[in-house]
């Protein structure tokens, strides 16, 4: 039988796009080149994170990307692991940073801390020097390596038809030219992620696109629970909501003296902790077309440096892997290289917080606004 919709791509944007599609009651096709879900979607730390997001669109896109989130979640088996976000400010310019995106409608549900009020929500952690913190209620977390495959099986549950090892290679409007043939559909949607040469090559290059390796690791359990992810000075220059106000340059001046080399290698703290006690902790960011596929043990003593100053202490590792991620000026780009085709990415490390609403925005300017209740 014929689908509506061919989807590329089994990261999170793509199963994004065939849940929308799918509750418009969508005959969905999912193919990809690889035999099960195995790039960045699944080497994440499965936080869909709305405080810190770039004001405007992306904030508004994780709002609802997190609503659908919470939605889905128990339909699919999903556990949620961890709820909101702690953002502990070392500095007195950090704090700064913190007193200024509190008064925008970004802060809305947020809560400044003091120092000693931060501090009773650390548990048995133990950061050096502490200024303020924020508090945010808004953040949902899952276990990517789990989640993504889960979320896989409960479409499929849903109709959602899935063929692993097909690459596609070639796309237009009279079909998607692939490693089992042409395929037929309605529509086809592109989410071949930090794929920069198959498809659409010329749309990457417009916009700018390169990609971004990260490192990341599994440390063992430091004896203690931390009731949500943690964030610190380094994160405040990175995420746009912080980083766009003013204020954000004194810290970032400050940063430059004290912790160059953290800002060379992009290293910042999140540091997130599984239902088993273990803590996901990253990152790094290393952009180039072909990035190094090797993990520096630099890199890795950066960011075990800061946690260091947020834990007090650095439990052993127990895994390490790096990840990758189409990397652009922009937030994501939904290009239209024809009227039954869409080239949707997400290029700013932001697809599993932002995905859903992303998907739901492909669906309505492709086929119109949905139609009565048809939710699964």
């Amino acid at each position: 039988m014929t689908p509506d919709v061919v989807i590329v791509g089994s990261g999170i944007v793509g199963l994004a796009h065939a849940l929308a599609a799918v509750r418009r009651g969508l005959k969905t096709l999912v193919i990809d080149r690889d035999a099960r879900p195995t790039g960045a979607s699944i080497r994440n730390f499965g936080f869909i994170t709305i405080t810190g997001q770039r004001r405007g669109e992306t904030w508004r896109r994780a709002r609802r990307s997190a609503e659908i989130w919470a939605e889905i979640a128990p339909k699919a088996g999903i556990p949620i692991v961890q709820k909101g976000l702690l953002v502990l400010a070392r500095r007195p310019e950090a704090a700064a940073v913190l007193e200024a995106f509190m008064k925008t409608e970004m802060g809305a549900g947020c809560e400044l801390l003091s120092a000693s009020t931060a501090r009773a929500h650390l548990s048995g952690a133990r950061p050096a020097t502490l200024s303020a913190a924020l508090r945010s209620p808004h953040e949902l977390r899952v276990e990517s390596r789990t989640a993504i495959p889960s979320l896989v099986d409960w479409l499929a549950s849903l109709g959602v038809e899935f063929r692993f090892g097909c690459a596609a290679y070639a796309v237009g409007d009279f079909g998607l030219e692939t490693s089992g043939g042409t395929l037929r559909s309605r529509a086809v949607i592109a989410c071949p992620g930090d794929d920069l040469a198959t498809l659409f090559p010329g749309t990457y290059a417009k916009r700018g696109v390169t990609r971004c390796i990260l490192q990341m690791m599994r440390l063992e359990s430091p004896g203690y629970l931390i009731s949500s992810p943690i964030m610190t000075d380094l994160s405040l220059v990175r995420y746009r909501g912080y980083a766009d106000l003013p204020e954000s340059e004194h810290l970032k001046a400050r940063l430059e003296l004290e912790q160059a080399s953290h800002l060379q290698h992009g290293v910042h703290l999140i540091a997130a902790q599984g239902a088993d006690g273990t803590l996901i902790v990253g990152d790094s960011h290393h952009y180039a077309d072909a990035p190094d596929p090797f993990a520096a043990s630099e890199v890795e003593g950066l960011i075990q440096d800061e946690l260091k100053e947020v834990l007090g202490v650095c439990p052993p590792v127990r895994e390490r892997w790096t990840g990758t991620y189409a990397s652009g000026p922009e937030d994501m780009f939904r290009e239209a290289p024809s009227p039954r085709v869409r080239h949707v990415v997400v290029t700013s490390g932001t697809g599993a917080s932002t995905a859903f609403a992303i998907a739901e925005e492909t669906m309505e300017e492709m086929f119109g606004p949905i139609k009565g209740s048809q939710v699964p």
